[in-house]
């Protein structure tokens, strides 16, 4: 469902009139040279395309203005060949809507030394070029990613590819729809949320949808579709014995397929890219979503449950950003704790509601009673959690700003038996240590419900915060309670002050 190889960025390169035609032909070679070479790397995931060099302001605003109106262009990489008077970009950089990263490298790696000359100084400026264009970006108070080094290595190239993911998903954001299936769960805070504001600030908006239109799109799915999923079910996963031809609970798997194609359909047709429900709104329906909403996470679509809209489309972005990287990103929620003084972990899980793309094995379908909703017993997805690097993100409204809280994690695996707990788990233990990081996961006002990723940096995440012009508050291998706790007063002081 999502695949970002056909986006694009634009590779721009200022300059100056003053240096005359043969040099300023030489920076667009030399910059030609660089985008391709960005676009064959297998490091940066979506298409590099090299611009005309720009050299005034008019042709600035221009293009910056063309990158805003193209559809695919979902961010620009500036880079000062030679010098470029500042003052130029006033006008184009004020205009700017997408995501900007400045490239700061140099055309050749080293200095030549037996011919260096002043003509070789004039061409090759972007040492002090793109200083005097950084101050102007940090003067007109613009958030860029900066990336420095040779454009021929890949640590460069995956810093870049690294954002272009980030890019992506705030791309991806930018008129984006999700349906939320019921209000927030009563008397819950942290869910809840200003959904005007935050489609004021991140582009995509949150609109609720009836129980019963729903159930009219999914009465209405046909014998036919549905026996077609069944055997689709029967070859992805280990499937318990009452679910088989002739058990029990045949009836319970069927149902949880024609609820799987009614969402998905809905889902389809409205163009939405998540939704969220609560089990305290399933008027009409026969059995609360899990295996349908399981499979429509692993498919792409973002979700949280119990209304919780921010979660997802958090968990959307992080699913854009991790496009075909290995590891997947997944709603998730701290469940329980394992306190052992001298291996304390984390248990996550969330009901029925786990994308498998965290599955370690082959997921079990199995159908057991649930306690809540007052629903038939539910189908889900059962399996453990595989170890590795892993972050938790979780996104919060605290009515005058949104807050992007992190924690560096590490994924261990399931090794003891649960055989009365029938979902999905994950385990981890948060850096830098059990007691610092839930310390500061509540100071901070972490939710309890997050995006579980396997495969993105705490950096990328900080990149995104930046793009949104939103707090990012990160706890990691470094983090004391001390420093975390000036952290979030400076925080809160710079967005209030900044972005009232």
């Amino acid at each position: 469902m999502i695949d970002i190889s056909t986006k694009e960025v634009w590779f721009i390169t200022g300059s100056q009139d003053l240096y005359g035609p043969e040099t300023l032909k030489q920076v667009a070679e030399n910059s030609a040279e660089i985008a391709k070479a960005l676009d064959a790397s297998a490091g940066i995931p979506v298409n590099v395309v090299i611009k005309p060099m720009v050299k005034s302001s008019d042709e600035i605003f221009e293009t910056l203005t063309a990158a805003n109106q193209e559809k695919n262009c979902i961010g620009i990489i500036t880079w000062m060949h030679t010098f470029s008077p500042a003052k130029m970009w006033i006008r184009g950089l004020t205009a700017l809507q997408k995501p900007m990263c400045h490239l700061h490298t140099q055309f050749n790696r080293d200095i030549p030394w037996g011919t260096i000359d002043m003509d070789f100084m004039n061409l090759n400026q972007a040492a002090h070029g793109d200083r005097e264009f950084g101050f102007m970006v940090s003067r007109l108070r613009k958030n860029r990613k900066v990336v420095v080094g040779h454009w021929s290595e890949a640590s460069v190239q995956k810093s870049i590819g690294d954002w272009t993911r980030v890019a992506a998903a705030w791309d991806d954001w930018q008129g984006a729809k999700f349906a939320r299936f019921g209000d927030n769960m009563r008397f819950v805070a942290v869910t809840d949320g200003d959904k005007v504001e935050a489609e004021t600030k991140f582009g995509f908006s949150v609109n609720t949808y009836a129980i019963g239109d729903l159930v009219e799109v999914i009465n209405a799915v046909s014998d036919a579709d549905i026996d077609a999923l069944v055997k689709e079910y029967e070859a992805s996963y280990n499937m318990a014995e009452s679910l088989l031809e002739g058990g029990k609970n045949r009836a319970s798997l069927i149902e949880a397929a024609r609820i799987e194609l009614g969402l998905e359909k809905f889902l389809v047709d409205g163009g939405f890219k998540g939704f969220s429900d609560t089990f305290e709104d399933l008027h009409g329906m026969k059995q609360l979503p899990g295996l349908p909403v399981q499979r429509l996470m692993q498919k792409g679509y973002g979700f949280a449950g119990e209304g919780d809209w921010k979660t997802a489309a958090l968990t959307r972005a992080m699913k854009v950003m991790g496009s075909g990287l290995e590891g997947g990103n997944a709603f998730m929620e701290d469940y329980t704790y394992h306190l052992d003084p001298e291996n304390p972990r984390i248990l996550g899980s969330h009901m029925l509601e786990v994308d498998p793309v965290l599955a370690a094995d082959k997921p079990s379908c199995e159908v057991h009673p649930l306690g809540i909703g007052g629903k038939e017993d539910p189908v889900r997805l059962v399996f453990n959690g595989k170890a590795g690097d892993s972050l938790v993100a979780a996104l919060m409204d605290f009515g005058n700003r949104f807050r992007l809280l992190i924690n560096k994690t590490v994924g261990e695996e399931v090794t003891e038996e649960l055989p009365n707990l029938p979902v999905a788990r994950v385990m981890w233990k948060p850096l830098p240590d059990f007691k610092t990081a839930c310390t500061a996961w509540i100071l901070g006002g972490g939710a309890h419900h997050t995006c579980y990723s396997e495969n993105l940096t705490v950096e990328q995440m900080e990149d995104f915060a930046e793009i949104a012009g939103i707090e990012a508050l990160v706890i990691d291998e470094d983090t004391t309670i001390r420093n975390f706790k000036q952290d979030i007063k400076a925080s809160e002081a710079y967005h209030m002050f900044y972005h009232k």
